[in-house]
């Protein structure tokens, strides 16, 4: 088995810690990130405290699991991916990725990505992670393609965007070990 997940040359994924209060703070208010991400508030430092202090960091107690994105050259924090909507019963759960608005299009999310399936996959043993994602954003579904990830439905007008409504691809990537 693999000594050490969630690292690669250029990216460690790790815990929520206080002190990413901050960068979490910018950019879970940051309202173009909402339309795709289900938010229709800002967050206030208050909320994402409790939110920090009661996280367990176990995706089976708290059935979801949020990692930040950072940098090794640096210690940059570079955005956050996280596990949502997990049912253990089932063995699945939703990937959600965001990366600051400084940092997109340099292969972070490509890294982060394959760290998260690893991680999900070979040490947590999940059958299967998925993701949904508007059908006009190429650049996100290369990604998750790009990753393992397979279209496997469409939702039509799944999401509310700019008071237009817009279909949805289902991906879904099956744990090839099971």
């Amino acid at each position: 088995m693999r000594q050490s997940f969630l690292m690669n040359d250029r990216i460690y994924l790790r815990a929520v810690e206080p002190e990413d209060m901050d960068i979490m703070y910018e950019m879970e208010n940051d309202p173009s990130m909402w339309d795709i991400s289900n938010f229709t508030v800002p967050y206030s430092r208050y909320v994402l405290r409790q939110y920090i202090e009661g996280s367990q960091c176990d995706v089976f107690a708290d059935k979801q699991l949020r990692l930040m994105m950072v940098r090794k050259s640096d210690q940059c924090i570079l955005g956050t991916i996280d596990i949502t909507d997990f049912v253990p019963l089932h063995s699945r759960g939703e990937v959600g990725i965001a990366v600051h608005k400084d940092y997109r299009q340099q292969g972070y999310a490509t890294d982060a990505l394959k760290l998260l399936c690893e991680y999900a996959f070979d040490f947590l043993s999940l059958s299967q992670l998925y993701a949904h994602v508007t059908t006009d954003n190429d650049v996100c579904v290369k990604l998750f393609t790009s990753c393992g990830f397979v279209q496997c439905g469409l939702l039509k007008n799944w999401l509310q965007v700019e008071g237009c409504y817009k279909d949805a691809l289902l991906l879904q990537y099956l744990n090839p070990k099971k």
